[in-house]
């Protein structure tokens, strides 16, 4: 049995690849961003392109879910969304509460679907 075959290697080579593949561009925008101002032109366009991206990625997840999200209704899932923003805004801004907040509530709501 070689190491690859004990269910564990076959993770270890999935993080190898993704950690090959996204560390030299980690290191490369770290080492171009270094004398970028957060104040400047290009960063705040890059903000802004990267949050329009996240708020439709979210969208997309609560309009056109899949999977597991599928099973719950949509007024579940702008709920949670409705929710999650509201920790957020309650929170001085603090991601991490806002992400929790949303999971816990679509968990509920994913509880109370199939309860019913």
């Amino acid at each position: 049995m070689s190491a690859l075959d004990d269910g564990f290697g076959g993770y270890l080579v999935l993080a190898l690849v993704a950690v090959i593949a996204h560390e030299p561009w980690r290191w490369l925008g770290l080492i171009l961003a270094r004398n970028l101002t957060v104040e400047s032109e290009i960063f705040i366009w890059v903000r802004a392109v990267a949050t329009a991206l996240v708020a439709g990625l979210v969208m997309r997840l609560v309009l056109f879910p899949a999977g597991v999200l599928a099973d719950v209704a949509l007024h579940a899932r702008l709920a949670a969304l409705v929710g999650a923003i509201a920790v957020f805004a309650l929170t001085r801004r603090r991601l991490g509460y806002g992400i929790v907040a949303g999971a816990v509530l679509l968990v509920i709501a994913r509880h109370l679907t199939r309860a019913t």
